[in-house]
């Protein structure tokens, strides 16, 4: 019996020694030492021998099992290690190469969108609210309900786009302010017995002929608009210093008033702010020079009246600022024109990411993407 086991074992420990995965180890372990192994086979003649004979083979076919596992550890302990070795090698990181970008910080936010949220935030925070009205409009509301008379020149073609006529013969047109939603959403209020008292603001697009570094044909406006039984200028110009300081993000600006004339405010006021220069950079709210920013003055009756506003009980006060030119004032912008070219170098530039929502608590701005707020940088 000693030769078969002798032999038994070489074959065996030679079938290990083939085995080239854990596979095809396991079918040696399975014929050597499962049920109806070899060895199992030669460990059960035991019971049928003598007891000189178990005496003589029972350490004999032992070692061999015992030899059998330990050469099928070993070599398992190598098949793992390979394994484990050749997916490291597969599953390595090349650190050279460059990082894959996350989509969502690939798209931009335009300019003119974030300082859009930027006045919303603002405003909401001051109590107002955000009133939309349709971008073709009719004379009525972009003209007369505002008190602009008929030989105003703002209702010339030269200034104005004019679609075909209707079939009652009135011709629509592109607003040129975001005003005639003002006496539509007051409209609204009255139909509704939702108001007065009045207080929101009107964002969006405005259409005019005109193109040139500062102006372009399609731009975006903010008008806001307050009627009460109280109201003053004295809100009116708190109201608009919150609002700068507030946007430019700086402690403190106070504005200045100049007389003007708008067909819809009586008195009129451009409103301008404090700035300086400071080599390529303007400075907005400190310094000894003056910039127009808007245009503002208290509801001319008309124009209650045009919204069925008891002009004798209410007041209010109204004013008006392009946006464009707040986003170029605050980033740093040199040309409105670039701002509609839809040219991905200018937006990556100045354009801010989706997850940078503004807020009053956080910041309204990325200051990362866009230079310093309030520099012009």
């Amino acid at each position: 019996m000693s030769a078969e086991a002798d032999k038994l074992k070489t074959d065996i420990l030679a079938a290990i020694a083939a085995a080239e995965d854990a596979a095809a180890l396991e079918a040696v372990r399975v014929g050597a030492l499962g049920k109806k192994g070899t060895v199992s086979a030669l460990l059960k003649t035991l019971g049928g021998m003598s007891a000189e004979e178990r005496q003589t083979n029972g350490p004999l076919f032992n070692a061999l099992r015992d030899a059998v596992s330990e050469a099928i550890a070993e070599k398992k302990t190598t098949i793992d290690a390979a394994a484990l070795n050749a997916r490291l090698a597969e599953e390595t990181l090349d650190m050279t190469l460059p990082v894959a970008t996350d989509p969502q910080f690939e798209g931009r936010i335009h300019p003119v969108s974030q300082v859009m949220e930027e006045i919303a935030a603002i405003f909401a925070d001051m109590g107002f609210d955000v009133a939309e009205g349709p971008d073709i409009e009719s004379g009525f509301y972009n003209f007369t309900a505002l008190n602009i008379p008929e030989a105003h020149p703002a209702r010339q073609m030269h200034d104005t786009f004019y679609l075909n006529a209707e079939e009652d013969g009135e011709a629509l047109l592109l607003r040129t302010h975001t005003s005639p939603v003002q006496v539509r959403t007051m409209q609204n209020g009255q139909a509704d017995n939702s108001g007065p008292p009045f207080r929101f603001i009107a964002p969006g697009r405005t259409y005019r002929c005109d193109s040139d570094q500062t102006h372009t044909p399609m731009f975006h406006q903010v008008e806001g608009l307050v009627v009460d039984e109280t109201t003053h200028m004295g809100h009116l110009k708190y109201t608009l210093e919150a609002f700068l300081a507030a946007f430019f993000e700086v402690s403190d600006i106070s504005i200045r008033f100049r007389p003007s004339y708008f067909p819809f405010t009586e008195p009129s006021m451009e409103i301008d702010m404090p700035c300086r220069r400071d080599g390529d950079r303007l400075i907005v709210g400190e310094g000894d020079d003056w910039m127009e920013i808007g245009g503002s003055g208290m509801v001319n009756p008309h124009v209650l009246r045009h919204a069925c506003i008891d002009a004798d009980k209410y007041q209010g006060f109204a004013f008006g600022m392009g946006i464009d030119r707040l986003a170029m004032l605050k980033y740093g912008a040199p040309d409105l024109r670039a701002f509609f070219e839809a040219d991905l170098r200018w937006l990556k530039h100045y354009g801010f990411l989706p997850i940078d929502v503004p807020g009053l608590a956080g910041g309204l701005s990325n200051k990362s993407l866009a230079g310093k707020p309030g520099t012009g940088q």
